[in-house]
């Protein structure tokens, strides 16, 4: 045996017997400057050995006094780095070895899974340099340390070591050799370190005046100057971030803003800006303590904040408080971004620079439905119609990934889009599931891969309407399934038998000879919330989800329901009364259509003075007259976001849609003006009784019709449309309140969980959160993935691992099943 030390209670060392043991660590423990930690912590208590990443996390064979090796598992989770996120720490004895000293060794391949960290915004440390005239890396577009920087979207392979990611081809000088190999240096053993002399370039293209000639490159420090004089002109520039390119303009000129929303085929959909920091948010939002910590988060999400009112049309040029109203045209709100990287802070300018733009315009790099453009030869021609001029660098990006989206609601965290900061971040889950794919559904698609406790969302996907996107979605399933060591055994998909994700699961299903389970859109939904909740695999509650559109168990489109069950069965007790949606997809861009079939579901009139009645062209309402009346190519349905197109055209607000969700976002914008325009706000709330189904169905029914005719008698008598969207939401809040709990007595239950893309209005949700306050119930909503359809893989995944784990069960409390 070797001697060794111990401390004795007064201080003194005495002789003892070393013990070593090997210590598993498992988690998000690579890429997060886990083994410098290690390192650090056995130095500091004596301890002899080594410590390693491979494939299934961290392995430190560490060896010393009793004591201090039993300080050593306690410590190495308990003071873990706050990049980190340790799952378990377990460890196994060993014969003593004689060795001196403590090092990190080279990665070892093998089985097992680690967790790799999501990117992270530059911290203050490297700020300071980037910042710092004196310092080595002043101005240094890429500087990183242990602390931050890319992870995620570099990564090629495990375990995660420079040969593993993007960096492999940029050869450390010896400089910053000398700092990775340092263990006093917070650069030791980080991945992307780099400085001016060995990391990655810049450079810009710049289309030529006359388009034919040839582009003109600059480098360095004259691309990024020349990159913020372009964006002081006026002109748009593409700017490749972490993970894909951006599109930058000056967000203070109306000009910029316009062209570049007509080059990117935006129509009026908001896009998110950039700005310094918290005060320079504040110039131009209203910004809470809540939402300050978000906006400041290393995930550094775009977040959703209410613009103030005194500066939203006004400012001096180039200043904060001028953004453009065509950044986000009749929004309230405004998505705002701080610098994710230090070239984003270089963008805005640093101290001596060349005035500048101190607000800018950051979108996605791509055509409105198209997937973020990555590959630094496909910028060049994907966005040649769309930019000016390419600010680009040498460091290729591996994994697509989107801007994450975010919002603050009543103090907590709602998530919008899960993408950058947050993927590949595992979510727990509260059951174990076989090796499973579930792919989500086609719009704001995310799928998930799943074993054991864990699941794991993707990056946002997009919408899968677009080949380009469903080809995406092909590399990134390979890719996650890569990182996480997940080799699907089964596939779960949505029941809508049109959808592109559901159609490739059963392809996939057919060729790998998978199983495949398809999962009701709105039990997804439910079951998701319910997942991030932790809720058991026995639970129950009563779910409320609210959405677009969702293929119901009769063929028909649901989006208005109310559900009791739990993961593996479900009865739906209640719904929003059905109308007839005419024409299918025409009525879902031009609300005035829904308007005129939610009036001839409640009797009313079309009469000429109400806005929806005027919007439609008359030869469009004969035949829009004819298919109601008939029920010619009408499906039924039940949908809450097409009452809200419904309501935003009869109030006047939205006839004609560009966008996903454009008339809901026009109505909740009125509902927040009416709110800010008096200290008491109106309290009235348009009726919605539940009432009994019809045929004796064993559904109840919450009556559209009760609340369209207040709307229309309303618009008739000359109540302003904020008034009117107001009493709108107040009256569905109302509604969910009164059918949730009359469920929640039926079915003896008191947990309530929402779900649904009709949760990401704020309005509502905070409306139907304070209508439960006094009923005693518990209320779920999201905290950790989306609402909307970027969290439906998270149900799907957990409904299709318990139904294989238990067999004859079904999704349905009749007779349907959902496995084919």
């Amino acid at each position: 045996m070797t001697p060794a030390t111990t401390r004795s209670d007064r201080g003194h060392r005495t002789a003892t017997a070393a013990v070593r043991r090997l210590v598993r660590v498992t988690g998000v423990v690579q890429g997060v400057g886990f083994r410098p930690f290690v390192y650090g912590l056995a130095a500091g208590l004596s301890l002899t050995g080594s410590v390693l990443n491979d494939a299934a996390g961290v392995l430190a064979d560490v060896q010393g006094a009793p004591t201090d090796v039993e300080e050593f598992c306690r410590r190495v989770r308990t003071d873990a780095p706050a990049l980190s996120a340790v799952d378990a720490v377990t460890w196994e004895a060993a014969d003593p070895l004689a060795r001196n000293g403590f090092t990190i060794e080279s990665s070892a391949a093998g089985p097992g899974r680690t967790l790799v960290p999501a990117d992270v915004a530059t911290c203050d440390d490297c700020l300071r340099e980037l910042t710092d005239p004196a310092d080595r890396r002043y101005r240094h577009p890429f500087v990183t340390c242990t602390a931050c920087g890319p992870r995620f979207t570099i990564v090629t392979g495990l375990p995660y070591d420079r040969p593993s990611t993007t960096m492999a081809g940029f050869a450390l000088c010896d400089r910053c050799a000398a700092e990775y190999a340092d263990p006093a240096d917070r650069r030791f053993h980080a991945q992307p370190v780099a400085c001016h002399d060995c990391g990655p370039t810049l450079d810009l293209v710049e289309a030529a005046p006359d388009r034919a000639d040839p582009p003109l490159l600059s480098t360095g420090e004259t691309a990024l100057a020349r990159a913020r004089t372009l964006l002081a002109e006026g002109r748009v520039v593409a700017v490749k971030g972490l993970g894909g390119y951006h599109l930058a303009c000056d967000a203070t000129s109306p000009a910029a803003v316009q062209r570049l929303r007509a080059r990117k085929q935006r129509g009026d959909k908001p896009f998110a800006v950039l700005v310094r920091d918290v005060a320079a948010a504040r110039a131009i939002c209203h910004v809470d303590d809540a939402e300050a910590a978000l906006l400041v988060a290393p995930r550094r999400p775009v977040v959703l904040l209410r613009r103030r009112a005194d500066v939203a049309a006004g400012g001096a040029p180039g200043s904060t408080a001028a953004v453009a109203e065509a950044v986000a045209p009749g929004n309230p709100d405004l998505g705002v971004m701080l610098p994710p990287t230090a070239l984003h802070h270089l963008l805005l300018g640093l101290p001596g620079d060349a005035p500048g733009p101190q607000v800018l315009v950051l979108t996605s790099g791509n055509l409105s439905s198209e997937p973020i453009v990555t590959d630094d030869a496909a910028a060049l021609t994907r966005l040649a119609g769309i930019a000016d001029a390419w600010l680009r660098h040498d460091r290729p990006v591996h994994v697509p990934c989107d801007d994450s989206v975010s919002r603050v609601v009543d103090g907590e965290e709602l998530p919008l889009r899960r993408s950058r900061g947050y993927a590949p971040l595992p979510v727990a889950l509260p059951v174990e599931v076989g090796p499973t794919l579930a792919v989500g559904g086609d719009l704001k698609n995310t799928f998930c891969v799943a074993e054991g406790g864990l699941a794991w969302l993707s990056a946002h996907i997009g919408d899968m309407d677009d080949l380009a996107t469903q080809q995406a979605f092909e590399a990134a399933v390979e890719h996650l399934g890569a990182l996480t060591g997940v080799t699907p055994r089964a596939l779960a998909a949505d029941r809508h038998p049109a959808y592109r994700s559901t159609r490739w699961a059963e392809r996939t299903a057919r060729s790998r000879a998978l199983p495949l389970t398809h999962v009701q859109h709105h039990h997804a939904h439910v079951a998701a919330v319910m997942a991030e909740h932790g809720l058991a695999a026995d639970a129950r509650v009563v779910g409320v989800a609210f959405d677009g559109t969702g293929y119901g168990d009769d063929g028909t489109v649901w989006g208005g329901e109310v559900l009791v069950g739990g993961y593996l069965a479900y009865e739906r007790v209640a719904h929003l009364s059905t109308v007839p949606l005419p024409g299918g997809d025409s009525a879902v861009h031009r609300p005035y259509r829904m308007a005129l079939a939610h009036l001839h579901a409640a009797d009313v009139p079309w009469e000429a003075g109400l806005p929806c009645v005027d919007a439609c062209p008359d030869d469009e309402r004969a035949v829009l007259a004819h298919q109601v009346r008939t029920g010619l190519a009408c499906v039924p349905t039940s949908s809450a976001g097409r009452l809200f197109d419904a309501v935003a055209s009869l109030a006047g607000l939205c006839h004609v849609v560009t966008f996903e969700a454009q008339a809901a976002m026009a109505l909740e914008a009125a509902a927040v003006r009416a709110l800010a325009a008096d200290a008491s706000p109106d309290p009235v709330a348009y009726p919605l009784p539940l009432v009994p189904g019809p045929d004796g169905g064993a559904a109840h029914v919450l009556d559209c019709g009760a609340l369209v005719r207040a709307v229309a008698a309303d618009v008739r008598a000359g109540v302003p449309a904020d008034v009117v969207a107001l009493r709108f939401h107040r009256g569905l809040a109302a509604g969910v309140v009164t059918a949730a709990g009359a469920a929640c007595a039926t079915a003896g239950l008191g947990t309530v969980a929402l779900s649904g893309g009709v949760f990401c209005n704020a309005t509502l949700l905070s409306f139907v959160t304070a209508g439960f306050a006094s009923t005693g119930l518990t209320v779920l909503r999201h905290r950790r993935v989306p609402p909307n359809d970027g969290g439906l893989a998270l149900g799907q995944v957990v409904v299709a691992g318990l139904r294989r784990a238990t067999p004859g069960s079904t999704t349905m409390l009749s007779t349907t099943t959902n496995e084919e």
